[in-house]
């Protein structure tokens, strides 16, 4: 839906600069004919590149909610483990680790964990120029709206997009890869954290196999910047879950949800340690 959304407004943008310059000029030139339509791929590229390019974990999240799927009581990342990610690579990764968290707590209704994850978030993001995006007043905008759980998930999401965009505007495309990759492994850990009550409905198979096309877009993403040292220790760190996923067809045994447990719980405990 955002990628739409953005497709349409980068659309109405183009007609808009195009429709103003046709009105001022109508002898143009094919060389500044040219130089538009490069000026237009750039607006395209620049919308796109600081949309969050996955599914976030609030909109996974919510469909565990609307499942009636309880929530896990100590599933989520220990905020108090904040102080304990200070280099840039588990910093990154668990801003997204949290970011899930947040979104899960929201989505839950479990108010104070929502402030703990909140402040972790904002000390986290100090060294990133992010801090911003995590302050009191976000709290206040989830608190307003604590009963509204599509209104929830948009407020996340927004939280998800500047993150990114920031990330990415500030030349940290790797490092907001990372964000991505956490907040992708938290939301999948959590998602399976309730498999034992959710493993038998048929919206939760659905849901991790959404999950499987989120995981190959994140490669996809991430292909590019391979070269980049901390991208590459992330990609190899989900070698368990892709060869998981690489055995599974178009529908899950529980056999299946099980070893995908197993290999993305590895994967994670490695990443929050």
């Amino acid at each position: 839906m955002k990628k739409t959304f953005m497709k349409l407004l980068v659309a109405v943008m183009i007609l808009a600069v195009a429709g103003s310059y046709s009105c001022k000029n109508r002898g143009e030139t094919k060389k500044n004919k040219e130089l538009n339509k490069l000026e237009e791929q750039g607006l395209e590229n620049k919308i796109e590149e600081n949309v969050y390019p996955l599914p976030t974990s609030a909109e996974v999240i919510k469909k565990l909610t609307d499942m009636d799927l309880g929530y896990i009581l100590g599933a989520t990342n220990s905020p108090d483990n904040a102080r304990n990610y200070v280099e840039s690579y588990k910093r990154s990764v668990n801003i997204g680790v949290y970011g899930a968290d947040l979104s899960y707590t929201t989505l839950y209704n479990m108010q104070q964990d929502v402030i703990d994850y909140l402040a972790a978030l904002h000390d986290m993001s100090l060294e990133q120029n992010l801090a911003k995006i995590y302050d009191p007043y976000l709290y206040d905008e989830i608190k307003t709206n604590f009963d509204n759980r599509d209104t929830l998930v948009k407020i996340l999401t927004d939280v998800f997009d500047r993150t990114y965009g920031y990330m990415v505007d500030a030349d940290q495309a790797n490092l907001a890869l990372l964000m991505v990759g956490g907040a992708w492994v938290e939301g999948m850990y959590l998602t399976l954290a309730v498999s034992e009550s959710g493993g038998h409905l048929s919206g939760f198979e659905s849901v991790l196999l959404e999950q499987k096309k989120s995981f190959e877009q994140f490669e996809d993403i991430a292909k590019p910047h391979a070269d980049d040292p901390l991208v590459s220790q992330f990609l190899a760190s989900l070698q368990p879950i892709r060869e998981e996923y690489a055995k599974l067809g178009t529908s899950l045994t529980m056999q299946n949800i099980e070893d995908l447990k197993s290999a993305v719980g590895s994967v994670r405990a490695e990443l929050v340690k």
